[in-house]
C-alpha cells in the first residue's frame, strides 16, 4: 500500500513540475501581424507573450532590408507585451527580432517580417 501512495504521490509531483519545466514565453501575437502587409507604416511595434517577461533580459529590435536598425529609441516592458517606437518607414520589407525570457528565466527567441507597402 505504501508503495502504490508512494509512485502515486510521485506521479502526481511529475505531472505538476512538467508545466513548470515547460513554462516558456511564446509569441501570442504581434502588431503588425507575422507576415503582413500594411498599407501605411507602423508608429510601432508590440508584441504580446503567453508569460509575463523579465524586461531587464528581453529584448527586441527591427532593421531593414540593408540590416539598419529603423527602432526608435529604448523599448518598453509592460507584463507580457514589448514595444519598442520606430522610425518613419519607407516602404519596404522588415525584420522583428525578438528575445524574450518569462519571469521563470526560460528564453524564447524568433523572428518575423512585415511589409509597407507603397503608397498607391
Amino acid at each position: 500500500m505504501r508503495s502504490a501512495l508512494a509512485g502515486a504521490l510521485m506521479a502526481a509531483l511529475l505531472i505538476a513540475g512538467s508545466g513548470a519545466a515547460l513554462a516558456h514565453a511564446m509569441l501570442d501575437h504581434a502588431d503588425p501581424r507575422v507576415g503582413s502587409t500594411v498599407r501605411s507604416a507602423p508608429r510601432e511595434v508590440s508584441l504580446t507573450f503567453t508569460q509575463d517577461l523579465e524586461p531587464a533580459l528581453s529584448s527586441v529590435q527591427v532593421t531593414n532590408d540593408s540590416g539598419e536598425r529603423v527602432d526608435d529609441g529604448p523599448q518598453s516592458v509592460s507584463g507580457n507585451v514589448i514595444r519598442v517606437k520606430l522610425n518613419a518607414l519607407p516602404a519596404g520589407t522588415y525584420r522583428v527580432q525578438w528575445r524574450a525570457v518569462s519571469r521563470d528565466t526560460h528564453a524564447t527567441e524568433g523572428s518575423f517580417t512585415f511589409h509597407v507597402r507603397d503608397r498607391d
